[in-house]
């Protein structure tokens, strides 16, 4: 991790947790992508992190699948796991809320990502462990939005050659195609 990045972290999320609670975005454009059976990865929101749930909330009511990162540590991959919004969580590291590690594994077709930072062009800063990036990976059709607040725009991030883009970004102040 370069000290760019990680200054810019820290920064970011300084900014992010001075920054007053507000709902995302749900744009025209989200509604209309989503149609029964799609399956939705969305995540349980820690510390201060944007919260997706009006959009899981959306997709869930249009019959979407909505699935849950599940972690085991830093290294391993992420997998997306089924979740019912009734269903009981467990503890995962670094804070994470996450479903049972039984439950069904799901090929995400959206997935919505938190963020520390972001900018016009889809480059994203993460935590820094790369799970996101290695999940889009793992899933090239899904349609990638970070959820953030406005706070979190910068006007250029860095970037290495395995960060993948996002498509859109929902703030809580407007929707951003890339």
């Amino acid at each position: 991790m370069s000290a760019d990045k990680s200054a810019l972290r820290q920064r970011l999320r300084r900014d992010r947790s001075d920054y007053p609670r507000s709902a995302v975005y749900i744009p025209d454009a989200f509604r209309e992508r989503l149609a029964a059976g799609l399956i939705v990865a969305s995540y349980i929101p820690i510390g201060s992190e944007a919260d997706p749930s009006p959009l899981a909330r959306a997709a869930s009511d249009a019959g979407c699948i909505i699935a849950l990162p599940h972690v085991i540590d830093r290294l391993s991959a992420m997998r997306f796991l089924a979740w019912q919004g009734d269903s009981a969580l467990v503890a995962g590291p670094f804070g994470l809320s996450q479903p049972a590690p039984d439950a069904p594994e799901c090929q995400p077709d959206i997935i919505l990502t938190p963020l520390v930072g972001f900018d016009r062009t889809g480059a994203r800063l993460g935590q820094g462990a790369g799970h996101y990036d290695r999940a889009f990976l793992s899933c090239p059709g899904a349609w990638r939005i970070g959820i953030a607040f406005a706070c979190q725009e910068v006007a250029s991030l860095p970037t290495d050659s395995w960060d993948v883009p996002l498509h859109a970004v929902a703030t809580d102040q407007q929707w951003i195609t890339i």
